[in-house]
């Protein structure tokens, strides 16, 4: 999308300003389809430098993620967690992971996300 999409902005926005984790968006970028709950930016960054941090290998990349203050004008970003990628029956990896998407990088979006069981 050469221009973001309003509504998506506004939902992005209502999730930072709610901090909120509760909503949940099917988005497709690039080709691929993503489907999880949102995060704010600074919830997602905490997690993300959690992971990090204990993980022996990975560890010194966790100061990167240390959340810092809200960010000025409209979100950019939407930050996924619980989130997956949807590949024919399947949704990897199975437990969810933690994805960061530009919203102007969305060209098509739904609320709620697929399941498999």
């Amino acid at each position: 999308m050469s221009q973001p999409d309003e509504l998506l902005v506004d939902v992005a926005a209502m999730v930072e300003s709610g901090q909120s984790n509760q909503m949940s968006l099917t988005v497709v970028t690039g080709g691929a389809v993503i489907t999880g709950r949102l995060a704010p930016e600074a919830v997602w960054r905490q997690r993300v430098s959690e992971v990090l941090t204990d993980s022996a290998r990975l560890g010194e990349f966790a100061k990167a993620f240390t959340a810092r203050g809200p960010a000025e004008g409209p979100p950019t970003h939407l930050h996924f967690h619980v989130a997956r990628i949807l590949q024919g029956p399947v949704g990897i990896p199975e437990t969810g992971g933690m994805y960061r998407v530009s919203i102007e990088d969305v060209s098509a979006w739904t609320m709620g996300d697929f399941s498999y069981h």
